[in-house]
């Protein structure tokens, strides 16, 4: 039996899936809201409405009764856990457990040891035993969430393990066999990472056996207004209302904006427009949505050159002329946001990119509800 692991230190997510559909009678893809808190910017909702979308299903249905190794692509918040466990549920596999790991989550020293599990004395600090997720998700799924963040030496050990079908935890020179299917999931570009030399060619081949590319938020437009309705659902039966409605001119804002956050940053959208509307009725300001397209004002072959701030000017003085309603802080939130996404939810990075401490960068992902 596995070890029983602490909580407050437990990376993997194992609440169930809620299969359904929504009202059109696409399928629905949903965490438990009461029992479930994603961490970062993640999807805990997916619809198959939009045409592009829907396109994946009869893929997914295939893949899902092999035991083939599964490769999803895709940028943060698009879903990509989500589709990972409906391709749980449609398997053999149903019965045994789903465990989530976000391999960019563990410092190197400490990610062999999750994985792999380690034996008593091992190391400093090994007081007993511990069985890694690989042998804690026998008889089912391990999902291998930002496996392009995984260190070269541990990729050469993972490369072994799907080769062989069995695991050696640190300090042991037995191996344990393994019955687990491998879906892993990725938001950067592996082909360059190869390439680049960061990621071991035999190892890309050997988890993608099956690529899923799961497409932004932007590109299956027809997703959009079906998301937002479901979490209107969720979060209008939190206020005051009986019941929430979006405007028409919410409902364009919606559709038209460009989506940097993919579903996390529409699911964030609609929480905090069902907390400030008034009667029942969401407007776009309520929203609160800014999109930061600097292409036309940035310097580039096609536009003007010069520092940042007059690259920058334009931009600024038409959004002050817009008249947004706490422009200062929707900017800074956007821009914390992007650096966050573009950074692989590094905060560290993140904090490097905008050139400030890591503790301002928690203070503005707490507020942002990204941590």
């Amino acid at each position: 039996m596995p070890a029983t692991r602490n909580q407050s230190s437990q990376p993997a997510r194992t609440v169930s899936l809620v299969s359904g559909t929504n009202a059109d009678g696409r399928p629905l893809l949903t965490f438990d809201h009461e029992d479930h808190h994603a961490e970062g910017p993640r999807a805990r909702a997916l619809v198959f409405t939009d045409p592009r979308s829907r396109a994946l299903l009869p893929l997914l249905a295939r893949v899902a009764p092999s035991q083939a190794n599964v490769l999803i692509i895709g940028e943060t918040g698009t879903g990509k856990e989500l589709v990972a466990r409906y391709v749980h549920e449609l398997s053999d596999r149903a019965a045994g457990p789903f465990l989530a790991v976000n391999c960019g989550a563990f410092s190197e020293a400490l990610v062999e040891g999750e994985l792999f599990g380690y034996e008593r004395g091992a190391f400093t600090g090994a007081n007993m035993a511990r069985a890694g997720w690989f042998e804690a998700a026998n008889g089912g799924t391990l999902f291998l969430d930002e496996v392009g963040d995984l260190p070269p030496s541990l990729q050469v050990k993972l490369l072994r393990v799907l080769q062989e079908r069995e695991v050696v935890r640190i300090g042991s020179r037995t191996p344990v066999r393994l019955d687990v299917r491998v879906i892993a999931a990725t938001n950067v570009d592996l082909h360059k990472a190869v390439q680049a030399g960061r990621f071991r060619s035999d190892l890309f081949y050997r988890l993608q056996v099956v690529p899923v590319p799961l497409l932004p938020l932007r590109d299956r437009r027809a997703d959009i207004l079906p998301l937002a309705r479901h979490f209107l659902q969720v979060y209008g039966d939190m206020t005051q209302f009986s019941r929430v409605e979006l405007t028409p001119a919410a409902e364009e804002a919606l559709f038209r904006h460009s989506w940097p956050g993919n579903i996390r940053e529409l699911e964030n959208a609609i929480y905090r427009a069902t907390l400030i509307s008034r009667d029942g009725q969401v407007s776009p300001d309520d929203l609160a949505l800014i999109d930061l397209n600097l292409a036309p004002a940035l310097g580039s072959e096609d536009g003007p050159a010069g520092t940042l701030e007059e690259q920058l000017r334009p931009f600024v003085t038409r959004l002050l002329d817009g008249g947004h309603p706490e422009l200062l802080e929707r900017l800074i939130g956007m821009t914390v946001s992007e650096a966050f996404q573009k950074s692989g939810e590094n905060q560290i990075k993140t904090a490097e990119a905008l050139g400030v401490t890591r503790n301002v960068v928690r203070t503005y992902l707490k507020n942002l509800g990204l941590i």
